[in-house]
């Protein structure tokens, strides 16, 4: 279980499947995550390969803190540093799957992510909620964007670059 924080700033506990080996919380917190990330157990790169690393997120779904789709549950110590077109983001119940996530998923930095998970809360409707859906079981079974395709290093000269 994991701390994390979906609307209107409530701090709840989301439930996974454990990918990373205990304690890599603190070594790879800020960190993207790279297809041969040490931290990543045999089972976890499985799971998340598979795209069932989120599954048990429906426990979250079925009590009410999360959707099925909306921007992805982010961490304390992140929602901290927010600003205000960044604090968007928590207008709305965080999803299993977003529009970041089937737009990039892990290979959009930080802030590309946020602008997409901003735009899906201005632009939410059922419709796009089908289509997300929908395009979501493309992407995890084609492995879109599971990870990062560039070393932690690259993307914060890259965020550096583009303000």
């Amino acid at each position: 279980m994991q701390e994390r924080v979906g609307e209107n700033d409530r701090v709840f506990k989301t439930i996974k499947f454990r990918t990373m080996i205990v304690g890599s919380d603190k070594a790879t917190k800020g960190v993207y995550i790279e297809k041969n990330n040490p931290y990543l157990t045999r089972v976890g790169k499985v799971l998340r390969r598979m795209g069932v690393d989120e599954l048990l997120q429906i426990i979250n779904v079925l009590k009410g803190e999360m959707s099925l789709v909306g921007p992805r549950p982010t961490l304390p110590y992140q929602v901290k540093k927010y600003d205000g077109f960044q604090k968007k983001r928590l207008l709305m119940k965080p999803g299993i799957t977003g529009w970041a996530v089937v737009n990039g998923r892990n290979k959009l930095t930080w802030p590309e992510r946020i602008k997409l998970d901003v735009w899906y809360v201005e632009h939410w409707g059922f419709c796009l909620d089908i289509k997300i859906l929908l395009k979501t079981v493309w992407v995890v079974a084609k492995g879109e964007g599971l990870y990062s395709e560039v070393t932690t290093d690259e993307i914060v000269k890259r965020e550096d670059e583009n303000g």
